[in-house]
């Protein structure tokens, strides 16, 4: 889904969690290394959070468990790309 606000376009989507422990520090690692492929930034928003997804120590400090909703926000260059990467892995479980 693509948002306008004002002139800033980015593209988002929800996903709910699926792995048994959350984003523990395995699939946060897989999640960060994926996001910082991109030059585009990144954001998880968790509840009232708002997480960098670039960041493997604030994903794990997110505390993000099985059957939360997190919203991945893509905003600026390769954002469609990256959101297609993230969002395989989201559907996959992170590999777990």
């Amino acid at each position: 889904k693509r948002e306008k606000k004002g002139v800033i376009i980015m593209v988002t989507e929800k996903f709910t969690v699926k792995n048994e422990q959350g984003l523990h520090m395995r699939p946060a690692g897989v999640l960060s290394k994926a996001a910082a492929k991109y030059p585009c930034e990144v954001k998880l928003n968790v509840g009232d959070k708002q997480i960098n997804a670039k960041s493997i120590m604030m994903i794990i400090g997110g505390c993000i468990k099985c059957g939360m909703e997190v919203e991945v926000v893509c905003n600026g260059e390769q954002e469609t790309e990256c959101l297609a990467e993230l969002k395989e892995l989201f559907l996959s479980g992170f590999g777990e």
